[in-house]
């Protein structure tokens, strides 16, 4: 909760009128390309774009700070350490976060992708506007362990982000506001819609295999899109897919609301660049999308809260052969965004 309250301080100052104008005081600063696009195939943004008009000089300053170690307390955490772009900005290889002096979170780290098309962040989606979420990784004490008021002291010290600040929002001044916002307009540049799946459905000269296409309509026949619904492969809700408490209690959307219908409950992730973003699940209990597939036909468990669509005619998950695994895996794979994973506009200049 102590954390919660501090969002919420944010979200004040952002909000009176003062906050206001430092929110949205930004210079006119055209873009050589569009640093941000809707893809054809996707549905239109939920975050408010006009509240923060994305910028080259925005985007500069943002990607300067995700990967600026100075926003943890002792200079060794950045974002970018826990959210590696070739693994679709995962902490590849952990099963839950590593933060400062090597203290272990209790989550595995969500991809960062696709962010403008997301009301809720996080596991539990205890942050509802993009533009706070960098407050929860840099006061967790078992993340970055620093203060906000600390990281802007260090910024103002600086001789380079003062001029940064002035290029991207008409002033040196350096507030909570305008730096969230930086951070916001680098994130939301994080698009993943170029993969062979995305390539395919647009006609753009790709075909899928007889087994990515047979694993396509497993699919839906078996009722993964129901929740991975979409362009975007989520419906963005927040379910209990059966996952047994043996390996902790972690209540998920229950800790945030406090009503016992959300304990155990967890946002639906993406399946966007699935392939590479291992491991899986809340707490990263899975390896390999063969063991999340093995979960689903055998072993889910009847948990409180289990999701409805995993309690069908009285049998619990998705009844599977081996060769539909592998079919769906090669599907999933399909989903892998390459250009994405290695697009040098998102690497620290």
């Amino acid at each position: 909760m102590r954390l919660v309250r501090k969002v919420l301080r944010v979200v004040m100052v952002c909000t009176l009128p003062a906050g206001i104008s430092s929110c949205s005081n930004q210079s006119e600063v055209a873009l050589d390309t569009p640093a941000f696009t809707v893809p054809k195939n996707f549905p239109a943004p939920v975050y408010a774009l006009d509240r923060n008009r994305i910028t080259a000089a925005g985007v500069e300053l943002g990607r300067m700070l995700f990967f600026d170690a100075r926003l943890s307390r002792d200079k060794s955490i950045s974002c970018a350490e826990c959210h590696s772009q070739p693994y679709a900005f995962t902490h590849h290889g952990h099963d839950v976060s590593h933060g400062i002096d090597n203290r272990v979170g209790t989550r595995n780290s969500l991809p960062i992708q696709n962010l403008a098309w997301s009301n809720s962040f996080f596991w539990d989606g205890g942050v509802l506007d993009l533009d706070l979420v960098p407050v929860a990784p840099i006061e967790n004490p078992l993340e970055m362990d620093e203060t906000l008021y600390n990281v802007l002291e260090k910024l103002r010290k600086d001789s380079t982000y003062p001029k940064k600040f002035k290029a991207a929002f008409g002033t040196e001044e350096v507030t909570t506001a305008r730096f969230l916002q930086a951070l916001s307009q680098y994130m939301l540049t994080l698009v993943s819609a170029n993969s062979r799946y995305d390539k395919y459905v647009r006609n753009e000269g790709v075909t899928l295999t007889a087994d990515e296409l047979a694993g396509k309509q497993l699919f839906v026949q078996k009722g993964c899109a129901n929740c991975h619904a979409g362009e975007l492969f989520t419906d963005n809700k927040f379910r209990n897919n059966g996952l047994s408490l043996a390996f902790g209690t972690d209540l998920g959307r229950g800790r945030i609301t406090e009503a016992p219908q959300d304990n155990y409950t967890f946002k639906v992730p993406s399946l966007r660049n699935v392939g590479v973003s291992f491991p899986y699940m809340h707490d990263g209990r899975f390896r390999t999308l063969e063991a999340v597939l093995d979960h689903y036909a055998e072993g889910v468990t009847e948990t409180p809260n289990l999701d409805p669509l995993l309690k069908q005619n009285g049998r619990l998950g998705i009844p599977m052969t081996a060769g539909e695994k592998a079919q769906i895996i090669a599907f999933l794979k399909t989903l892998t965004d390459e250009e994405f994973l290695k697009n040098p506009q998102f690497i620290q200049k």
